[in-house]
C-alpha cells in the first residue's frame, strides 16, 4: 500500500518573540486531501512527536476555505495527526513512498536541526521514493545529505518561500534566517515567480512549491509521479 509521510513543526512561537506560529494549516490539508483523493494513506511526523500547533494566521477566516473547515471539523484528523503526531523513532521509512515537508514559520526553528527526520527522508529517497516540500517547509531539505555526505539540494532545481513574500509579511527580521537565502547558500538552483502565486518545481524525485498556494500542486505532481511509476 502506498503511503505518504507529512512532516509538521512542533514550534509554537517565534523564538523569544511574543508571537504565535506553527504549521500553516492549508499546507498540510491541501496536500493531504490530494493524497486521500488517490487512496494514499497519510501519517504525520514532527521533530519531537506529539502536539502540533497551528499558525493562528492560517486559521483566520480569510484563509479557511471549505476544505480547511472540513479538516478542522474532523475530530479524528485533529486527534491523530495534530494532537499525536508520530515521533521520528516511530517511523519506518520502508513504509512510505514519499515524504512531504509542510510549511509554516515554526519550521524555521526545528526543521533544519532535525537530523532524525533528515535520515528518514534520505532512506525514503534511497529506496526510490519522493522528497517533496512547500513554502517554509523547504528548510527541512537543508540537513539532507547524499550517500557520499554531500548536500542533497546542491545543484537541484527547486523553489520555496521567497524573500519578497517574507517582506510582505513584515517578518524578515522575526525569523532566524530567510528560506530563499539558505537554499541558495546550500547550492540549490532556486526559482521563484510572483509573490503568492502557485509555483511548483519538479527535479526528478524532488518536488517543491513556493508558497501556500502551491501545496495542492505539489500533491498533484507527486501523484502524477507515483502513477507513472506504477
Amino acid at each position: 500500500m502506498t503511503k505518504a509521510l507529512i512532516v509538521v513543526t512542533n514550534t509554537a512561537r517565534f523564538g523569544t518573540l511574543n508571537k504565535a506560529t506553527g504549521v500553516w494549516f492549508s499546507e498540510a490539508t491541501h496536500f493531504h486531501d490530494v493524497m486521500a483523493a488517490h487512496d494514499i494513506d497519510v501519517d504525520y511526523v514532527s521533530p519531537t512527536g506529539g502536539y502540533v500547533p497551528l499558525d493562528p494566521g492560517s486559521i483566520a477566516e480569510s484563509e479557511m476555505d471549505e476544505l480547511n473547515w472540513r479538516y478542522y471539523g474532523d475530530q479524528r484528523y485533529r486527534q491523530v495527526n495534530l494532537a499525536n503526531s508520530l515521533a521520528p523513532s516511530q517511523v519506518n521509512p520502508a513504509d512510505y513512498a514519499l515524504i512531504y515537508y509542510a510549511g509554516g514559520h515554526g519550521t524555521m526553528w526545528d526543521f533544519p536541526n532535525s537530523q532524525a527526520i533528515a535520515k528518514i527522508a534520505e532512506a525514503i529517497y534511497a529506496q526510490g521514493g519522493l522528497i517533496t516540500a512547500v513554502c517554509h517547509g523547504v528548510v527541512g531539505l537543508l540537513p539532507i545529505q547524499n550517500p557520499d555526505g554531500s548536500t542533497f539540494i546542491a545543484g537541484k532545481q527547486l523553489t520555496g518561500f521567497t524573500n519578497e513574500e517574507e517582506a510582505i509579511n513584515q517578518l524578515t527580521t522575526a525569523v532566524p534566517f530567510l528560506a530563499e537565502d539558505a537554499l541558495k547558500a546550500a547550492g540549490a538552483a532556486y526559482h521563484k515567480t510572483a509573490a503568492y502565486t502557485e509555483n511548483v518545481i519538479v527535479d526528478g524525485r524532488l518536488i517543491t512549491g513556493q508558497n501556500p498556494q502551491s501545496a495542492h500542486g505539489v500533491g498533484e505532481a507527486a501523484v502524477k509521479w507515483l502513477a507513472g511509476k506504477a
